[in-house]
């Protein structure tokens, strides 16, 4: 198993996660699949096996979501750091220079990227290439749509 970075923001998130799907969520698929069974001959009830597809999903992110938080690596800011270094769990203020716009990225873990909510993973090509990097720092990025330059305006 490759190593799982997680911020200790990402580590909480993905903590409620998993209480909600063991607790209500679980709870809620477990009420329809007994209503499902009142209604008779299971070979032919479409709600059952869809409660019970729907079960099989959520405890497979339960048991994805558990191993994760077993063996995650919690990576935090070192106490006295600057934010002169872009790293894991920075925020990162860019500037595009082909369309003049600002845009904010926090660098995470690849378990807690959510483009959007700006959450960018570290090994994505634009996190990769923003680690290390400074405020001044003008990185290129490689995307289907082509090469992209940002200039690395703020790091906090």
């Amino acid at each position: 198993m490759k190593e799982i970075l997680l911020t200790p923001e990402g580590k909480r998130r993905l903590e409620e996660e998993l209480a909600e799907l063991k607790g209500s969520v679980r709870a809620r698929v477990t009420e329809a699949i007994r209503e499902a069974r009142s209604h008779g001959d299971l070979r032919e009830n479409a709600a059952y096996h869809e409660a019970k597809m729907q079960q099989a999903r959520i405890e497979g992110r339960i048991a994805d979501l558990e191993k994760i938080l077993e063996h995650a690596t919690i990576v935090e800011r070192p106490a006295g750091a600057s934010g002169d270094i872009a790293h894991l769990g920075s925020k990162v203020k860019l500037f595009d220079l082909k369309w003049q716009e600002e845009l904010t990225v926090t660098l995470v873990g690849s378990y807690e990227a959510d483009p959007e909510r700006n959450l960018v993973s570290i090994v994505s090509p634009l996190g990769s290439a923003l680690v290390g990097r400074v405020v001044g720092d003008v990185v290129q990025v490689e995307a289907p749509a082509g090469i992209l330059e940002y200039r690395i305006d703020a790091i906090e």
